[in-house]
């Protein structure tokens, strides 16, 4: 039995056969996360001192990180004592995650590759999330993970943005198959992407593809946040390769004066409508003060990964940037 020491303080013990995160959930210690299966990279940690011991092979992190003692705590088992450079998510209310009966209410085509799908749970359900979380879709076998899009509603309903990935067996259900009213089960609500309190001036969200689901959640309910955030100037970067590429509606943000709406297309078919270029390198163009700001970043990995370094290499703290990144299944 191990001892393990975060950053603010508090401690835990963790058996050399378990993983860090999982013997922090046990004492009631939730760490940042997200897959918690190796292929994401939300649960990053850096060990100050101390051994560890991967359980997978872990293809996430790069050769210099793992050089300077980065793991993941989803696959990184103690091999003596450690001290982490992280702290637990604190007073945030953790939900616990349930399993729950779900009906297709509708079912949306918006292009030829994304569908909106609205799920609705059965009556009394209190099925209760943060917006920005995720959930697993189960039917069958099939086992796959999206992003709720839109904040909590009375009546239960969950919506979501769902890409056609080529040749996915869900994919095919959700294209071909699926109907109103067909059953289904959720499993949730499952991750650590969500809107913090802070002292920082500026909010940048950073979204590409289907990604922009979690953030519309948060922006949905940023009027329920604490009052701070009127002081803060809010900007959303949404990128895409194509015009067509940037399917949602951005309407709902008219309700949030203090904020600014950029599109971003890496191949535009004419230039002057829109920011050219990628998310991070036209956040950069703006010279915002990263150093008091917190950036929450939604969508593929390689977007992830290079807003990471790219803003931190510009003065934005690690402890500031907050991402989900989207990975196929297997």
């Amino acid at each position: 039995m191990f001892n393990i020491k975060l950053r603010n303080g508090k401690s835990f013990t963790c058996e050399s056969k378990k993983t860090i995160f999982e013997a922090a959930k046990s004492h009631g210690v939730i760490l940042e996360h997200s897959c918690l299966n190796a292929r994401c990279r939300s649960c990053a940690v850096q060990v100050v001192s101390g051994a560890t011991i991967d359980i997978h092979d872990d293809l996430v992190l790069t050769s210099e990180e793992k050089s300077n003692n980065w793991i993941l705590s989803c696959n990184a088992t103690p091999a003596s004592d450690l001290v982490l450079d992280t702290e637990d998510l604190g007073q945030i209310e953790a939900y616990k995650k349930r399993i729950l009966p779900a009906k297709i209410q509708t079912i949306n085509k918006i292009t030829e590759t994304i569908v909106e799908v609205s799920l609705r749970l059965p009556p009394n359900s209190n099925f209760t999330y943060k917006p920005g979380q995720y959930v697993n879709i189960l039917r069958n076998n099939l086992k796959r993970s999206y992003s709720v899009s839109n904040a909590q509603k009375d009546s239960g309903e969950l919506s979501f943005f769902i890409k056609k990935i080529e040749c996915g067996e869900m994919s095919k259900y959700w294209f071909k198959e699926a109907k109103v009213n067909d059953l289904l089960r959720i499993e949730g609500p499952i991750g650590s992407f969500f809107l913090r309190e802070s002292e920082v001036d500026f909010i940048i969200f950073l979204a590409t593809g289907t990604g922009i689901a979690p953030i519309k959640a948060i922006l949905e309910s940023i009027n329920g946040f604490s009052d701070t955030i009127s002081n803060k100037q809010i900007f959303l970067f949404y990128g895409a390769r194509h015009e067509v590429d940037l399917f949602w509606d951005p309407s709902i943000l008219k309700g949030i004066p203090n904020l600014q709406y950029i599109p971003v297309l890496s191949q535009p078919h004419s230039e002057g409508k829109f920011e050219k270029g990628y998310v991070q390198d036209v956040l950069l163009k703006r010279e915002i003060q990263l150093e008091r700001a917190q950036v929450y970043a939604c969508g593929s990995s390689r977007m992830i990964e290079a807003s990471r370094k790219v803003l931190r290499e510009n003065g934005l703290s690690e402890k500031n940037f907050f991402s989900d990144a989207f990975v196929e299944s297997n």
